[in-house]
């Protein structure tokens, strides 16, 4: 009988001849274009509980716009919602999300239930490797084992484990699976001899390998409270020049004339990344007993600048006399950042629900976002640009593309009595809501 030592040794032979197969479970931004990717090399099986998306996939629509429909409908990925095609796997991938809940608390539920499934399907010699981001410990505390309970196998004798984060960055058309360094981690050197081999096949940027599975797990998490918190700094910047009259864009391109500033930009932080990452590290530095001063400082500016932006819109109105009550106020762009069609977890619903609060009732546009998901989701109708008219005021709140090749004789239309030309200034990288107001003639603010 094989053991499983020789098994994993094996195992990467069996996947390229065709005799063994990967799944791939969870099918979203992450696990989409890793089923659609590895695909072309070996058999994937791609699984999702939600039979209308797999139906979706199978028809070639790709909702997501991370692979393209083209692709999708090229592709040689067996979609399906029944969990128990997951038998004929020998290697699993694990990429769901994992939010955080009520509490800002990680919410492992979602891992909770795929491991119980890959569990049901688990047979001597397979391999299971988790994307999720989580805590440091989740993969050997949690999730190895419910796998062991379920499948009544032993991590290390009968199956083996690793972790390898997901670096999906959605709407980006620059940094994508391929060419993005790959962190691989295992429970021993041939489970990460095997990893480093498989993702090896699809990411051409190189594997790099973690000397644990509990240092990948860290890397992950930190990469994002890291950008999380330069950008609560420059967010609290902005709000601070804005009350000293000083262009905060003026000032950050100043700065970055020194070959070591960090060039970060001030904006709204959503998602399912640099939103959530952070609240994981806080829970396991209180579970420790250290709790994080600095990350949790950082998280509260950030969660503070959607009605931060509300309330200067509100000013703005003021200022140019006109009554937030009965202002009809648009607002362009919808996702949790630019150019991705991605609304989960989205910081422009704060933006529209503090200006309800003042009585303002927002007109929402996206030319991205699904019209069904956003209603679906938050209760918000989005609207075609074309039919928003005679407004007060326009918010900029998301640049995609479309938007940021606007100019005066797009956006005039759409505001009253509008008297001058418009220059909006798109940086790089930056999620800055703009705002134009009118009355005699336009009012630029920025964050």
């Amino acid at each position: 009988m094989k053991t499983c030592e020789t098994t994993v040794m094996d195992l990467f032979e069996d996947l390229l001849n065709g005799t063994a197969k990967i799944a791939v479970i969870g099918l979203g931004y992450v696990g989409l274009p890793l089923a659609v990717s590895m695909s072309e090399w070996v058999n994937v099986i791609g699984y999702d509980l939600d039979a209308g998306k797999i139906e979706r996939y199978r028809r070639g629509i790709d909702a997501t716009g991370e692979v393209g429909d083209n692709a999708l409908s090229d592709c040689s990925v067996e979609f399906t919602a029944d969990a128990a095609r997951l038998r004929e796997a020998k290697v699993f991938i694990v990429t769901v999300p994992t939010p955080i809940k009520g509490g800002r608390v990680p919410d492992l539920s979602h891992l909770i239930a795929a491991s119980r499934t890959v569990a049901a399907a688990l047979s001597p010699g397979s391999v299971v490797v988790y994307e999720s981001t989580v805590y440091p410990g989740v993969t050997e505390e949690v999730c190895i084992p419910l796998l062991e309970e379920g499948s009544g196998l032993k991590c290390g004798k009968d199956f083996k484990a690793g972790y390898s984060p997901e670096r999906i960055n959605p709407g980006d058309m620059e940094h994508r699976l391929d060419n993005i360094v790959k962190i691989v981690s295992g429970i021993d050197p041939e489970t990460v001899d095997l990893l480093a081999n498989l993702y090896g096949l699809v990411v051409k940027a190189g594997i790099y390998r973690a000397e644990s599975i509990r240092v990948a797990e860290a890397a992950k998490v930190v990469e994002n409270a890291q950008r999380d918190l330069n950008i609560a700094f420059v967010n609290e910047l902005a709000m601070l020049f804005h009350e000293m009259n000083i262009p905060t864009r003026a000032v950050l391109e100043a700065a970055g004339t020194k070959w070591n500033f960090l060039r970060f930009t001030p904006g709204l932080v959503g998602g399912h990344c640099i939103a959530v990452d952070p609240y994981y590290l806080t829970y396991r530095a209180e579970v420790a007993g250290l709790p994080s001063k600095l990350m949790s400082a950082g998280r509260q500016i950030n969660e503070g600048m959607s009605e931060y932006v509300a309330r200067q819109i509100v000013k703005l109105l003021l200022r140019e006399g006109c009554n937030p009550g009965g202002a009809r106020i648009a607002v362009l762009g919808l996702a949790y950042k630019e150019n991705s069609a991605d609304i989960r977890n989205t910081k422009v619903v704060g933006i529209i629900r503090e200006l309800e609060s003042y009585g303002i009732k927002p007109i929402v546009s996206d030319p991205l976002v699904d019209y069904r998901l956003a209603y679906e989701e938050y209760g918000i109708e989005l609207v075609p640009l074309e039919h928003v008219r005679d407004v007060n005021a326009v918010v900029l709140a998301v640049p995609h593309r479309p938007y940021a090749l606007m100019g005066a004789g797009e956006i005039r239309p759409h505001v009253r009595r509008a008297r001058a030309e418009i220059h909006v200034r798109y940086q790089r990288g930056s999620s800055a809501p703009t705002v134009f107001v009118n009355r005699a003639a336009y009012r630029y603010w920025s964050l």
